[in-house]
């Protein structure tokens, strides 16, 4: 179980990963980050040195590792480059740990090894127009016929869903309607995995997104889309509950990368602060800027601590859901806070998008969006308080 001081094994990994961060991934964000553009080699580089694989076991093609080694690898990459860390993040939490945790044995055998050694990339197609916060609100739809699924719906802001990798993207749907003691209706929705390339699945063309410019975000249309009927991941009407649990888990991962955005804006600040001359002295030296950058430092440990808490009561198989909602709260904020105070500190370089800080600035503010916003976050911890 991690706890505040990391173990031998993990902080190997979290040094190599920082390395592999500053030296593979930061010398080619700018460009990606510009062209809008998927890093397909760097993508393929961080699947040799397994980091797709690391939370899934060595018979289906993972490192043998745990999720708090996934959390800890997404903080270094989000360090220098946040398009890089969701696509991992994404893929391995949204797209393979579904079919880990809810898949048949034989879905596991056919699936993971490639997305393990992460020469394949799966997306989780979940939210729709007007099923965002309100996921129940699925209104795709999907019906039995001669052992097929035919699914007919749309789908909104699917990570991985259109690169030139992406093997299957796994929807939710509503497979079913009943009628509760109290007369009200209840969909039972299900999820389906429906792989890359099958007839009337259409990947729409790409969002011109305020950041995370390099992941891959498409919206999705699924016009009587057949798929064989053992296509069905878990049981029937068990989706949403199941993809809850999912994304109790992925909020600490989130919580990981925005601990990252949130160091990288203090390390980035903090070198600037002690080189940029102004008035014959650095203007690290100056109390105000000083003070800024202590802010940030502290605003980055405390998320840091945050996912920790989070990730060792996972592991240790203690309820984890609030723990995962305040760090999500908690790291998403310290991200967006600091990466507007190193703007700050950088000054009129920090609006020239070729500056990391400039790209964190852009790509923070969709970590208190996306996989729960704040609002959520703090509707879950209320909820535990007895609110």
């Amino acid at each position: 179980m991690p706890g505040f001081e990391l173990s031998e094994e993990h902080q190997v990994l979290s040094d190599t990963v920082r390395e592999f961060a500053d030296e593979v991934v930061a010398p080619v964000s700018a460009r990606h980050d510009e062209e809008h553009s998927f890093p397909y080699k760097v993508v393929a580089q961080m699947g040799e040195i397994g980091l797709f694989g690391l939370p899934f076991p060595e018979e289906y093609g993972g490192m043998g590792g745990d999720y708090f080694a996934l959390a800890l690898a997404l903080e270094q990459l989000a360090r220098v480059d946040q398009s890089v860390a969701i696509t991992l993040e994404a893929g391995v939490s949204l797209g393979a740990m579904p079919i880990y945790r809810f898949g048949t044995e034989e879905q596991k055998q056919r699936w993971l090894p490639a997305l393990a050694e992460g020469s394949a990339l799966a997306g989780f197609g979940l939210t729709e127009r007007e099923a965002g916060s309100d996921a129940g609100g699925t209104r795709t739809t999907a019906q039995l016929d001669g052992g097929e699924w035919v699914i007919n719906g749309s789908k909104e802001f699917i990570t991985n869903s259109g690169t030139d990798i992406t093997s299957l993207v796994t929807v939710t749907a509503v497979t079913g309607i009943s009628e509760n003691p109290d007369g009200s209706v209840r969909k039972h929705i299900s999820t389906i995995m429906v792989p890359s390339g099958t007839p009337g699945f259409t990947v729409e063309k790409a969002y011109n997104k305020v950041g995370w410019n390099a992941s891959d975000t498409h919206p999705l249309t699924l016009d009587n889309v057949r798929v064989p009927q053992e296509n069905l991941l878990g049981s029937e009407g068990r989706g949403f509950a199941n993809f809850l649990q999912i994304l109790d888990e992925g909020r600490i991962a989130i919580a990981a990368l925005a601990t990252g955005a949130a160091q990288g804006c203090v390390d980035e600040a903090l070198r600037y602060a002690s080189e940029r001359q102004a008035f014959g002295t650095s203007i690290g030296s100056n109390q105000s800027i000083a003070f800024k950058i202590a802010r940030m430092q502290t605003r980055a440990h405390t998320a840091r601590l945050a996912y920790y808490d989070a990730a060792a009561r996972m592991l240790a198989g203690k309820p984890f859901k609030t723990q995962a909602a305040m760090a999500k709260l908690v790291a998403g904020e310290a991200a967006m806070d600091n990466a507007r105070d190193a703007t700050q500190v950088f000054g009129g370089y920090g609006f020239i998008n070729e500056f990391p800080v400039a790209r964190h600035y852009r790509d923070s503010k969709i970590l208190e969006i996306g996989e729960g916003t704040s609002e959520v976050q703090l509707m879950l911890i209320a909820r535990e308080l007895g609110l």
